[in-house]
């Protein structure tokens, strides 16, 4: 399996559908089973829970898991097509691991797998020890897929956290537009915004996947959000990405905010006195007295869960993790008004969604206010696809190099690299007060791009300057 896509990335187990169904994903959950069961952490009666996203290939996929479960000597349990974080949050409250089978924001023809154990997801060294489970049980055969399994609904209680929590009409009044696509949360989306007092207006649901990527958004996705708000009086339009952990939120005129700015007005709603995040987000985070405690960790999830148990060991108490592509973790629980939201520590689209619309309500304000109070810099980010990693990885050698000739001229109109940060990829901060970073995905052949700039013009220019550059060291 050397030359295969399949890989651990920023979040969970992706790759072509071609390469994981059948053989791969059966040996993969037989091998986190094995894990599970040698440190004795499986649920009641030995369950593990199943979820899937509304990809076409999740529902084989889902039933390969299944019966690889039950050929490991453990339960399957159902629970249908669901968010990621409703089925980690069963997960916590049935203390059972559970799989989610999702590609969440990659093409169709690529599918992943989560891993979560009782108390939230899986760290690098459970992916290391999943390998190696994988490589010593040797499997060469996958059995039809015919194992009946337990179901269980959990939803319900994902709803519940929510509408409990937020109290009685905190949204009473609002009109949002939820953009529906084919994200697994759209319909729970519509139910909690119900819930809480505001209009839900489903917008743009499909039935065929689609692969929106809260970090670099199709032109097409912006262009409707702009459409939706000129012809329908909203509030906000929110949406999510396929497996519904991370969320988008536009202004009333249909420009959607950054997630780095919506996990911050997340922090501020909450009253966070630390937060944890990745090196691609927003630099404004860093200014005094925006927040007690910041720490800058790797992308990816597992490395903003690592970033947290260190907030709370260094004596925070209100933790929230977040990341620029949107998705929140909560790392403490919050009490509010005699209500209490247990922590989440993966990453959820709902709980960033709710607090940016109620924050937005309470303070009588317009989405595009708050944002621009919030004084983000101009950042902007977007891919190129189809880089196979090894390029990334030698442009960034070769920009990273002792020798500055080639990396000074390559920004020489930008007054040439005055600092480098090497905590993911390379972020370069620029003579003339910029930054530009490049950096492999985690979950599929792209290269990304980010940038900061004083201006919406500047950045723009200067994203599609590094675009061309990357793409012409790359291809």
């Amino acid at each position: 399996m050397s030359m295969t896509s399949l890989k651990f990335g920023t979040s969970g187990l992706r790759g072509l559908v071609s390469e994981l169904i059948g053989l791969p994903a059966y040996s993969h959950v037989r091998a986190f089973c094995a894990m599970i069961r040698e440190d004795d952490a499986a649920g009641p009666a030995g369950e593990v829970l199943i979820g899937r996203d509304l990809r076409s290939s999740s529902p084989l996929i889902a039933a390969q898991c299944a019966q690889a479960v039950s050929d490991a000597g453990l339960v399957p349990v159902d629970c249908g097509a669901l968010p990621t974080p409703a089925l980690a949050l069963a997960a916590i409250q049935r203390r059972a691991p559970a799989i989610m089978v999702t590609g969440s924001h990659i093409p169709d023809d690529r599918n992943g797998l989560k891993f979560y154990r009782a108390a939230g997801e899986i760290d690098k060294a459970d992916e290391g020890r999943i390998l190696d489970w994988q490589a010593r049980l040797a499997l060469s055969s996958v059995p039809e897929a015919t194992v009946a399994t337990d179901t269980y609904e959990a939803l319900a209680a994902y709803k519940a956290r929510y509408l409990d929590f937020f109290g009685p009409s905190p949204l009473g009044g609002m009109v949002v537009g939820v953009y529906q696509h084919s994200s697994v949360g759209r319909d729970v989306i519509c139910d909690v915004l119900a819930g809480l007092g505001a209009t839900p207006v489903p917008l743009g649901r499909s039935e065929h996947f689609i692969p929106v990527d809260t970090e670099a958004l199709r032109p097409e996705d912006e262009e409707l959000a702009r459409r939706w708000a000129g012809e329908r009086a909203l509030d906000a339009i929110v949406s999510t990405d396929g497996d519904a952990d991370r969320p988008l939120v536009a202004d009333e005129n249909g420009r959607f905010l950054r997630g780095d700015l919506v996990g911050a007005l997340t922090a501020r709603f909450l009253g966070a006195d630390a937060i944890v995040t990745p090196v691609t987000s927003n630099s404004a985070l860093d200014r005094p007295g925006l927040f007690d405690k910041v720490v800058r960790t790797r992308v990816g999830s597992p490395y903003v869960i690592a970033g947290m148990e260190q907030a709370r060991a260094e004596g925070a108490t209100t933790i929230i993790g977040f990341e620029a592509n949107g998705g929140v973790l909560l790392g403490s629980d919050i009490e509010r008004d005699g209500c209490r939201l247990p922590a989440l520590p993966t990453r959820d689209a709902m709980l960033p969604i709710l607090a940016t619309l109620a924050l937005a309500r309470q303070s009588g304000q317009a989405l595009s206010a708050i944002a621009a109070e919030a004084h983000f810099a101009i950042a902007l980010s977007n891919r190129l696809q189809e880089i196979p990693q090894d390029r990334t990885a030698a442009l960034i050698a070769r920009l990273d190099a002792e020798d500055p000739a080639f990396r000074d001229a390559a920004f020489a109109s930008r007054g040439g690299v005055a600092a480098r940060d090497r905590r993911d990829g390379l972020r370069l901060t620029l003579g003339n007060g910029a930054t530009a970073h490049f950096r492999a995905s985690g979950n599929a052949p792209e290269l990304r791009v980010y940038v900061e700039a004083p201006t919406q013009e500047a950045a723009e220019a200067l994203l599609a300057e590094n675009l061309a550059f990357a793409a012409a060291q790359t291809r």
